[in-house]
């Protein structure tokens, strides 16, 4: 998503680039091995980095919010994405499969608690894994916050982000045929696992496109073309947790167990202008988190990489160590 030249100017407030100190490929069970990295301070405050998509996997500007004097830094590639194998692969690929596999990193890495850092779909895996172990996590600091209810796959996928990028939502919408479109969630994944090869990549880079062109404050409204293995994944992956509504028990599942959050800090850094994860989200969860606190960043979007979110995620990194 770091397509704009104007969004480089984040990179001046992230730390240098660095390398692992520890790379290696985890055997999850159900036939998928998953890409594990370390990077900072081996005795370091331990801090995970939930990515997005679902699918869109960790990269090497994630290492950089972190003080690597002081975090112990844990990146990994969810469950068929990123270098994580069987790529593109949906069989035993749910949320709750995802937050085991937390679980054991975790536990395979001798971690008691960690920070737990994520954004959009990471920000969505951090609650839900805060949720259910609230003893591992000693601060949950997110951005661009999604919470997997009907209403936010309806504003992006039912025509809400469209009515402000009406030329980019035509291009999303004009390849399904019309008696198809009133539910292009649906629409796609039929074609997306069509088992057709250049079938899922042509729908998977549509689908790509459509999210990149509105990750960003700077968007023109052309979101590129991704390559055609990774587009596949992402748009898999993606397509496959929300046509199942995240595997979660009911809508507004996060929202319903915010009490085991009680007495655990949060930090939420939101872009003012984010169509992808439209604000009101996160302004409702800061709500019911009393220990939240939320930051909202003006000229800002849904990306990491936007200049504003980037300075803040690192400023808020900085507080914590500081503590």
């Amino acid at each position: 998503m770091d397509k704009y030249p104007s969004q480089k100017r984040a990179v001046q407030y992230l730390y240098p680039p660095i390398d692992p100190y520890d790379q290696r490929m985890l055997s999850v069970g159900d036939g998928h091995m998953v890409y594990v990295e370390q990077c900072g301070s081996d005795t370091g405050i331990p801090v995970i980095v939930l990515h997005g998509g679902p699918g869109g996997g960790c990269s090497p500007s994630m290492r950089r919010y972190f003080d690597p004097q002081v975090f112990r830094v844990v990146l990994f590639d969810q469950r068929g994405c990123g270098r994580s194998r069987p790529h593109a692969s949906v069989a035993n690929n749910t949320t709750w499969d995802l937050v085991r596999d937390i679980e054991l990193i975790r536990e395979t890495l001798g971690i008691e608690q960690f920070i737990v850092f994520g954004g959009s779909w990471g920000a969505t895996l951090a609650l839900i894994y805060g949720i259910s172990h609230p003893d591992r996590v000693s601060h949950l600091v997110l951005r661009g916050v999604f919470t997997m209810t009907k209403a936010e796959l309806d504003w992006f996928y039912g025509g809400g982000a469209g009515q402000f990028w009406p030329e980019t939502w035509a291009r999303f919408v004009d390849i399904i045929p019309e008696d198809e479109r009133d539910d292009l969630i649906s629409a796609y994944h039929r074609r997306l696992f069509s088992g057709d090869l250049r079938t899922e990549t042509r729908y998977a880079r549509a689908w790509s496109a459509w999210e990149n062109a509105l990750a960003s404050v700077y968007s023109s409204g052309s979101g590129g073309e991704s390559p055609g293995d990774y587009a596949r994944a992402f748009a898999r992956l993606e397509n496959h947790y929300f046509i199942n509504n995240g595997f979660l028990e009911e809508d507004g599942w996060i929202f319903k167990n915010m009490d085991r959050l009680a007495g655990i800090p949060g930090s939420i850094v939101q872009g003012r202008y984010d169509m992808i994860c439209p604000p009101v989200r996160a302004w409702e969860l800061a709500r019911v988190w009393p220990e939240c606190d939320l930051r909202m960043i003006r000229n800002a979007g849904h990306a990491l990489s936007e200049p504003g979110i980037s300075a803040e995620l690192v400023r808020i990194m900085d507080t914590i160590s500081e503590a």
